[in-house]
């Protein structure tokens, strides 16, 4: 599947990481963005701030979040506070170590949704 045929944040949820070289054009990465609207494009990362009702609830979901993104071996920048979690990511690996957004970003950014859902 090319990042043109993804049509909906459930369809990025089911697909895995793979490695990735190059990153996607900023056109590409906004229509992506766009298939999951509480996230942002933010200096070259995609954001988002996870708020919970307390430090356990926000604690279950950074745990259940490094699962998954130790799953997929493409890991996130996370801040974790009392009741939120800000979770940016970004691909280092991309144009040749200088990094920018890969699909691998999205991907995992809709299992961080799909997880959000569920706490």
């Amino acid at each position: 599947m090319t990042t043109s045929t993804i049509l909906s944040a459930s369809e990025l949820q089911a697909l895995h990481c793979a490695p990735a070289k190059d990153a996607l054009d900023p056109e590409e990465a906004r229509r992506l963005a766009a298939l999951l609207p509480a996230w942002r494009l933010e200096h070259g990362k995609l954001c988002r701030n996870f708020g919970f009702a307390n430090y356990y609830r926000t604690l279950a979901f950074v745990n259940a979040l490094a699962y998954v993104t130790h799953a997929e071996d493409h890991h996130p920048e996370l801040t974790v506070t009392y009741k939120d979690c800000m979770v940016r990511y970004d691909t280092h690996s991309v144009n040749q170590g200088q990094g920018g957004l890969s699909l691998n970003d999205f991907i995992c950014a809709a299992k961080a949704d799909a997880l959000a859902e569920r706490a």
